[in-house]
């Protein structure tokens, strides 16, 4: 994550959780620690997987006390960091910092384990909105450090005619026109379809992107060949680790997954042998 997306978006919300965890102070560790001392710690992963999240991890301690440093391995076994400074930060940081690190990296770890199924095939793999309220940042960077990329980042970044969109605006072809009305020629137009129609009514209207949305996989191969390149395809709808590849022969451009981020457990990790120094 660059040092921009930090300051502008990262910092406030790491902030946000800081203020959660102490609303008035860290009474354990001020009863243990009534003059503070610097001391040492370990960052351990407890079990495979792709690390993401580390500059988020720290932030959590330099924000409390900019004076705590890392220094972070890469090849040394289950030894990821040694964190070193006040040890009255780092007991107070230690759980916001770990709970964005397990997050982040679970999600980096599973996101890196669908892409692998899907390699080879010329297919992207994208997430969704579908995220935590106030980690989106976090969560959709750390799908980016497991292989995967991002769709839309917010309602701001694109247009995506949804069932109540189209719905509202009394059908495709009306919805697309009045976005196309509406929105800057910069940004693309994606419409979602459910049924054979909407896929030639969206063709029609001059969609850029075809979403595919939970139709049988007989319909999306139909489908993608009566686009026949005349938008970008995607397919969505419930797709998990467990059932992607099935979709691999469809012919799509993109494969979006909500579980990149909503599902993926967390990765093991603790802070452990801190000790004065």
């Amino acid at each position: 994550m660059n040092s921009v997306t930090m300051k502008l978006q990262a910092d406030p919300l790491i902030l946000q959780a800081l203020q959660e965890d102490i609303t008035s102070e860290d009474v354990t560790t001020n009863a243990i620690l009534p003059k503070d001392c610097q001391g040492e710690a370990e960052l351990l992963c407890k079990q495979d997987g792709i690390i993401a999240g580390l500059d988020v991890f720290a932030r959590a301690f330099t924000l409390l006390d900019d004076k705590v440093w890392f220094e972070f391995f890469t090849k040394e076994g289950q030894k990821l960091a040694k964190v070193v400074g006040s040890m009255q930060a780092i007991l107070s940081a230690e759980r916001v910092g770990l709970n964005y690190l397990q997050r982040m990296s679970g999600i980096a770890t599973y996101t890196h384990q669908v892409v692998s199924l899907l390699e080879g095939t010329g297919i992207t793999l994208v997430d969704t909105r579908k995220t935590t309220p106030n980690m989106r940042v976090f969560e959709k960077y750390a799908v980016t450090v497991g292989g995967g990329k991002n769709h839309r980042y917010n309602l701001s970044d694109g247009v995506l005619l949804k069932d109540n969109h189209i719905s509202a605006a009394g059908g495709v072809a009306k919805a697309v026109a009045l976005a196309k009305a509406y929105a800057p020629f910069v940004r693309k137009i994606e419409v979602e379809t459910e049924t054979l129609d909407m896929v030639r009514e969206a063709v029609e209207a001059g969609a850029d992107i075809i979403m595919l949305d939970n139709m049988s996989h007989d319909m999306m191969k139909e489908a993608v060949t009566l686009i026949d390149g005349r938008a970008e395809t995607e397919c969505s709808g419930n797709v998990t680790k467990e059932n992607i590849a099935a979709l691999a022969d469809i012919g799509v451009d993109y494969i979006s997954s909500g579980a990149l981020t909503h599902s993926a457990p967390i990765l093991d990790l603790s802070l452990k042998h801190l000790h004065r120094i």
